[in-house]
């Protein structure tokens, strides 16, 4: 697992915008309406496609030399790099909805009390299981 990936993308420029693909990472899509906002959008799509990756353990493939990847006439290649370790704790701190029971009693209690019913679980699931902070 790297902490930094540069990958060529296609930028192909379409009177709607301008779409995004990666040669060497298929099924990573995107697109944008401008350069800064294809650019955008291509660095954050192909930062999660490898997150994925890593997460799945699949093999990451070496990037395709630019001057190797073939183009039509309104595509050009775009260098897209990513530094993953500030995405990856992004990703760990994301928030996952869980759907849980509970009796309606309790649940009448704590509404009238103004519980944070996610802070209520986080805490604890925390005590339960001993930690304090998430394991880098």
């Amino acid at each position: 697992m790297k902490d930094r990936y540069v990958y060529p993308a296609i930028f192909d420029y379409a009177d709607d915008g301008i779409s995004v693909e990666f040669p060497d990472l298929p099924g990573a899509l995107t697109c944008g309406d401008t350069d800064e906002d294809a650019l955008r959008m291509a660095r954050e799509c192909m930062a999660l496609h490898l997150y994925g990756m890593e997460t799945d353990n699949d093999d990451i493939p070496q990037p395709t030399r630019t001057i190797d990847v073939k183009l039509d006439a309104n595509q050009a290649v775009v260098l897209i790099d990513v530094w993953m370790p500030p995405f990856r704790d992004q990703m760990a701190e994301k928030a996952v909805k869980k759907t849980l029971t509970i009796p309606k009693w309790l649940d009448e209690i704590a509404v009238e009390n103004n519980v944070n019913f996610s802070r209520v679980l986080q805490d604890g699931l925390k005590a339960h299981l001993g930690v304090t902070e998430r394991k880098k």
